[in-house]
């Protein structure tokens, strides 16, 4: 069983810098694509970005492009998300994702895109 536990949130004035972090249990983390979800009160979860198994492709959301990056470790079982240039509008819990990959990472995926879930880390971003 996947198992993925979220760290590196927290408050942050508007402007500044936050990066998360996503580690991995697995004995087959290198072939997982890896995706960061979000949820702000009141909204559904929808999608940020997400990595290929192999680290080569990325698709991010419009909202995003140019200020978060996304990466990974594979020999460290890590996912991160560096988010900079933070809106009030990024305030939301981000979560890390996880599936077997096969995704052409062209398009934003769905919840029902990724079986495996972290618990999430609250991001709060102040103006």
């Amino acid at each position: 069983q996947v198992q993925l536990v979220e760290s590196g949130g927290g408050l942050v004035q508007a402007g500044g810098s936050l990066r998360l972090s996503c580690a991995a249990s697995g004995r087959t983390f290198s072939s997982y694509d890896m995706a960061w979800f979000r949820q702000a009160p009141g909204k559904e979860r929808e999608f940020v970005t997400a990595i290929s198994w192999s680290g080569s492709n990325t698709y991010y959301v419009d909202s995003v492009k140019g200020r978060f990056t996304i990466s990974r470790d594979n020999a460290k079982k890590m996912v991160y998300l560096q988010m900079n240039s933070l809106e009030p509008e990024d305030t939301a819990a981000y979560y890390c994702a996880a599936d077997l990959g096969h995704r052409g990472m062209t398009k934003a995926y769905r919840e029902a895109d990724f079986t495996w879930w972290g618990q999430g880390t609250q991001v709060t971003v102040s103006s």
